[in-house]
């Protein structure tokens, strides 16, 4: 297992001064600890070892994912000289990533648990967020067409989860944009996420 070397490391830099922000699509699979989990209670390591998929840990927290040239991760650095509670940023940058989604005609979009959109009762988006100093980053996984069963195949049952899971493995808790009914060019989404996102950051 490594730290965590993805194309958004560069914008957590406590030193800065300035907000930024990236929405990009992984090259390759990969998962992802949080900051507290352990690779052997959240990850199928032999499953992972046999399949070529590298497991890494990165500074923030919440659960562990899994990262597919299927999804896009959207991060975001802001600078806050006064750090609110997490869940003021989780609330700002959720808001507009909405308002993208909606505008691409996604409908049925909802804010559900700390952190998470979802479609109806099943999740396209977590996120999780890593702050020191003024400097807050928030990064987020959302699945354009990944399948649940890919998923499920790397990942076990987290030890922590949301109130609206009710204990569903992932094949019934989560969905993607192109499974939930709306089969929308990735680019597309990519490009109305970087238009909202340059408005409002």
């Amino acid at each position: 297992m490594n730290l965590y070397p993805l194309p958004d490391q560069g914008l957590i830099d406590p030193e800065a001064t300035t907000n930024a922000f990236m929405v990009w699509q992984p090259m390759e699979t990969s998962i992802v600890l949080g900051q507290s989990n352990q690779p052997e209670t959240a990850v199928y390591l032999n499953e992972a070892e046999q399949d070529g998929i590298p497991v890494y840990k990165r500074h923030s927290g919440g659960q562990t994912v899994i990262l597919t040239p299927r999804m896009l991760i959207i991060s975001v650095r802001l600078i806050s000289e006064k750090l609110e509670n997490p869940q003021v940023y989780f609330k700002r940058i959720n808001q507009i990533i909405l308002a993208a989604l909606a505008e691409t005609g996604i409908q049925n979009l909802v804010e559900k648990g700390i952190s998470d959109i979802a479609i109806g009762e099943k999740k396209i988006l977590g996120s999780s967020i890593y702050r020191k100093k003024s400097m807050v980053f928030y990064h987020a996984v959302l699945n354009i067409a990944e399948t649940p069963e890919f998923i499920g195949r790397y990942l076990k049952h987290p030890v922590r989860e949301p109130d609206y899971r009710i204990g569903r493995k992932h094949e019934d808790f989560v969905t993607s944009i192109h499974q939930a009914g709306f089969p929308i060019e990735l680019s597309i989404i990519k490009e109305a996420l970087i238009q909202k996102l340059n408005l409002k950051i």
